[in-house]
C-alpha cells in the first residue's frame, strides 16, 4: 500500500508494550494514538513510545481516524469495544481470548462481514520462533501420524495489590481463561477438532486470593488425544510441548525457543534412545546459549511469538490477504474454554455464596496476623485468660495448630470486604498482620491497603479499640546520633524507598492509623517494638546483619548494642494497651534497655544456625560492595537489595527510652533479654551435635 495503515491501540497494560514494539518495527505502520480508563498510565506508554496522542476514551481514539485497532483489554469488553470499532470502519486485531462467550464471538464475526473488514485475535503461541519450527515438523510429516500432546504450563501473577479484587479473583475460570486458551487453540492446529474436553480444576490454599491454582485438563481430538498441566505452583516454571507421533516425537521449550525432534531410527531401540540422546545434548549446547545471544543482543524480541502475530496481522490487511487466524478459529476456542471453564465459575460461585452466608461466631477480640510469630503468642495468651478471639487468616490453619477449631476469617488483609466481615461485631482489634516479604503488591496488599481496610472497618463498626503494632523500622537510623536513646519523638526515617518495601509500607501504615486518630476520632494504640525474639525466631538476622548467598554478614566487628524484646513481653505490651485509659492516641515504644551486642546474640544463635556460617565485614568493604551496587542499580534502573543508604542504617536503635511504656501501660520487660533467650535457645542443649550455650553472664 502507497499509505501507511493509522492504528489505534486500546489498552495500556502489560501486553500493550509487546504490541507497540512491533507496531513501531513495521514500515507499514502509523501509530494514530492509545486510550486507558488509566490516562496516566496511558500517558507513561505512549511517552516510553513515542506515541502522539493519548486518548481517554475510544470515540476520542477512533476520532483520529484509525484504520485497525489492537484491542489488548480485559475480555468483557472485547466485544463491545470490536463492535464500535467495526461501526468506525477499522479492522480489529484482539488480544485472546476473543470474547467472553461465543455468542458474542458471532456478534463480531457478523460485524466484520457486513463492514467487508478483517477480524482476527492474537494466538500467539503458534507464531513463537520454536512452535513454528515445530509446526514445520509436523506437516512436513517428520513424526508420521501425530498421536499425543502434552501441554505443560506453569506461570504466576502479580501479587494481589489490594483494593477492589479484579477478574483474576473475582472469577473462577480465570486462570483457565487466561492460559487454557493457548492450549486450546494449539490442540486444535496439531490435532484436529476437539470433540470431548475435561477439566477438572483445585486449589492447594497457597494463593488466598487466587480461587483455584491447579488446573488438569485432556481432550479426545479428531487425530489423538491431548493432556494439559497449569500451574500457578510449579518451579522452576514450565512452558512445554510434547507430540508424540509414529515416527517421532518433538520437545518444544518456549522458554529458551528450542525445537528437539526425536527420531525413530531402524536397529535396535537402544540405538535411537542414544542417537535421539546425543543429538538432543549437542542441539541445547548449541541452541540455548545461540538463544540467550540473541535475546541479549535484541535480534529475539521480547515475547516473540506476539512480535510475529502483530506483524503477520499487519501485513496480510496490507496486501489485502486473510488474516493468518480467522475469527472463527476465536470462536471455537472460546468454545472449549466455555466447556472448561463452568465448573470452576459454579464453584466459585458456591464460595462466595457460602462466604457471604457465613456469620462469625460472636467475639470480642479480633486478631489480624494471627498465624504470625507475634500473632499465635497473642492468641495463646489470650486463650489462656480465656477469651476465644476471632482470627484473620491467609490460609486455614496447618493440623496440628493451637488455631485449629478457633473461628477464623480466610482472606487477604487487602480485601476490604473480608476485612469488613471479620470486624463486625468485635470490640477490640489487635491488627498485627503485614507483609514481611515478596514483591511491592504483597506490601501493598499486606501492609498498607490491610490497615487502611482495618481502619475504614473499625470507625464503621464503633470498635472500642484498635491496637496496632508498628516497627522501629520507621525511625531513623541513619541520622540518628551515637548514644542518643531513641523516643516516641524520635525522628521517622526521612527516605524510607531506600531503606526497602518493609519500612516503606509499615511507614504509611502507621500514618493511616495517625491520621484516623487526629482526624477521624479513632480510638487507637499504636505499639513499636523494637526487634522481637523469642521461639521460632531463632534463624532470624539481629539488626545490623545481613544474610547473603546464605551466609549472615555482621557489619562492623559486633561490638554494637541491639534493641531486643522478648515477645512474651511484646504480648504484656499488647495487652496492657487494650485497657489503659491513658494510651488512647500514643505511640509506645516496647524494648528491653539490657544491653545484649550483636557479638553475644550470635553466640547464642549458633547452635540454632547449623551449617549458616557467620563472617564480619568491616563497613568500608561494605560500603565499597554498595557503592558499586549503586551503579548497578542506575544502569539496570531498578533497584538492589544493597545500597550504600542501606548500609548506614544497618546501626542498631540502641539504647530506646521506655519510660512512656512505663508511665502510660504499666509496662517493663516480666521476662526480660536474659531470660527470654534462654527460653529461646534452650532446646538447642538437648542437640548433641550442637556446642554448650553461652552463659547466662554474657548478656548481664
Amino acid at each position: 500500500m502507497a499509505e501507511k495503515i493509522k492504528v489505534g491501540v486500546i489498552g495500556a497494560g502489560y501486553v500493550a508494550s509487546r504490541h507497540l514494539r512491533a507496531l513501531l518495527d513495521l514500515p507499514c505502520v502509523e501509530i494514530a494514538g492509545i486510550c486507558d480508563v488509566d490516562k496516566t498510565r496511558a500517558a507513561e506508554l505512549a511517552a516510553r513510545f513515542g506515541v502522539p496522542r493519548v486518548c481517554g476514551s475510544l470515540s476520542e481514539l477512533l476520532d483520529l481516524g484509525p484504520q485497525a485497532v489492537h484491542i489488548l483489554t480485559p475480555p468483557a469488553s472485547h466485544c463491545e469495544l470490536t463492535l464500535a470499532a467495526l461501526d468506525r470502519n477499522c479492522h480489529v486485531f484482539v488480544e485472546k481470548p476473543m470474547a467472553e462467550t461465543p455468542s458474542e464471538c458471532d456478534l463480531m464475526i457478523s460485524r466484520a462481514r457486513e463492514r467487508g473488514l478483517t477480524l482476527s485475535v492474537n494466538h500467539s503461541l503458534l507464531f513463537e520462533p520454536a512452535m513454528q519450527r515445530a509446526l514445520k515438523h509436523i506437516d512436513g510429516g517428520d513424526l508420521g501420524d501425530v498421536l499425543a500432546l502434552t501441554y505443560f504450563r506453569g506461570s504466576d501473577y502479580p501479587a494481589y495489590p489490594g483494593g477492589t479484587p479484579a477478574s483474576l479473583y473475582t472469577q473462577g475460570s480465570y486462570p483457565f481463561r487466561d492460559l487454557g486458551v493457548h492450549a486450546i487453540y494449539l490442540i486444535e492446529r496439531i490435532l484436529g477438532p476437539i470433540r470431548e474436553l475435561d477439566v477438572r480444576h483445585r486449589s492447594t490454599g497457597r494463593h488466598s486470593m487466587l480461587s483455584f491454582d491447579e488446573w488438569r485438563a485432556s481432550c479426545e481430538c479428531e487425530k489423538g488425544t491431548a493432556s494439559v498441566v497449569l500451574s500457578w505452583n510449579m518451579r522452576p516454571q514450565q512452558n512445554e510441548v510434547w507430540v508424540h507421533g509414529t515416527r517421532g516425537h518433538l520437545h518444544v521449550d518456549l522458554f529458551l525457543q528450542q525445537c528437539h525432534l526425536y527420531r525413530a531410527y531402524p536397529g535396535p531401540k537402544q540405538l535411537s534412545f542414544a542417537v535421539n540422546g546425543m543429538r538432543h545434548a549437542a542441539a541445547a549446547l548449541v541452541g540455548i546459549p545461540a538463544f540467550l545471544l540473541r535475546a541479549a543482543s535484541g535480534r529475539l524480541k521480547p515475547s516473540p511469538g506476539i512480535y510475529d502475530a502483530v506483524t503477520a496481522f499487519h501485513r496480510a490487511i496490507s496486501a489485502g490477504k486473510p488474516a493468518p487466524i480467522s475469527p472463527e478459529d476465536g470462536r471455537r476456542a472460546v468454545y472449549w474454554v466455555n466447556q472448561g471453564s463452568h465448573a470452576a465459575d459454579v464453584a466459585k460461585q458456591e464460595l462466595e455464596r457460602q462466604r457471604e452466608a457465613y456469620r462469625p461466631r460472636p467475639a470480642r477480640i479480633l486478631v489480624t496476623g494471627a498465624g504470625g510469630f507475634v500473632g499465635s503468642a497473642l492468641v495463646q495468651r489470650l486463650l489462656d485468660r480465656g477469651d476465644q478471639p476471632r482470627l484473620f487468616l491467609r490460609r486455614p490453619a496447618s493440623q496440628p495448630s493451637p488455631l485449629e477449631g478457633l473461628d477464623a476469617i480466610i482472606g487477604s488483609l487487602g480485601d476490604p470486604n473480608a476485612v469488613d466481615r471479620a470486624v463486625e461485631g468485635v470490640d477490640v482489634v489487635y491488627h498485627i498482620g503485614a507483609a514481611m516479604k515478596g514483591e511491592p503488591n504483597d506490601f501493598e496488599a499486606g501492609t498498607v491497603w490491610g490497615t487502611r481496610n482495618i481502619v475504614e472497618a473499625c470507625l464503621r463498626h464503633n470498635v472500642k479499640r484498635l491496637i496496632y503494632v508498628s516497627s522501629f523500622s520507621v525511625l531513623d537510623v541513619a541520622g540518628k546520633p551515637e548514644g542518643v536513646p531513641v523516643s516516641e519523638t524520635s525522628s521517622l526515617e526521612p527516605n524510607p524507598t531506600l531503606r526497602g518495601l518493609y519500612t516503606r509500607t509499615k511507614l504509611e501504615a502507621e500514618r493511616i492509623v495517625l491520621d484516623a486518630v487526629r482526624n477521624r476520632a479513632l480510638p487507637a494504640v499504636i505499639l513499636r517494638p523494637a526487634q522481637i525474639f523469642g521461639p521460632g525466631s531463632e534463624r532470624t538476622t539481629p539488626s545490623g546483619v545481613i544474610q547473603i548467598a546464605g551466609q549472615w554478614v555482621v557489619a562492623g566487628n559486633g561490638k554494637r548494642h541491639l534493641p531486643l524484646v522478648y515477645v512474651g513481653d511484646v504480648v504484656s505490651g499488647l495487652l496492657a494497651a487494650e485497657t489503659a485509659p491513658a494510651a488512647l492516641g500514643r505511640i509506645i515504644h516496647l524494648s528491653d534497655p539490657t544491653p545484649v551486642t550483636q557479638n553475644e546474640y550470635l553466640e547464642w544463635c549458633a547452635p540454632a544456625l547449623a551449617a549458616t556460617k557467620v563472617r564480619r565485614a568491616p563497613i568500608g568493604a561494605l560500603m565499597g560492595a554498595a557503592w558499586i551496587c549503586d551503579l548497578l542499580a542506575r544502569l539496570l534502573k531498578r533497584p538492589l537489595p544493597l545500597s550504600r543508604y542501606r548500609i548506614r542504617s544497618l546501626r542498631p536503635l540502641h539504647p530506646a527510652d521506655i519510660s512512656l511504656a512505663a508511665s502510660l501501660l504499666g509496662w517493663t520487660p516480666e521476662i526480660g533479654t536474659s531470660r527470654g533467650l534462654f527460653l529461646t535457645f534452650d532446646r538447642y542443649r538437648h542437640t548433641e551435635s550442637s556446642p554448650a550455650l553461652p552463659s547466662l553472664k554474657q548478656t548481664s
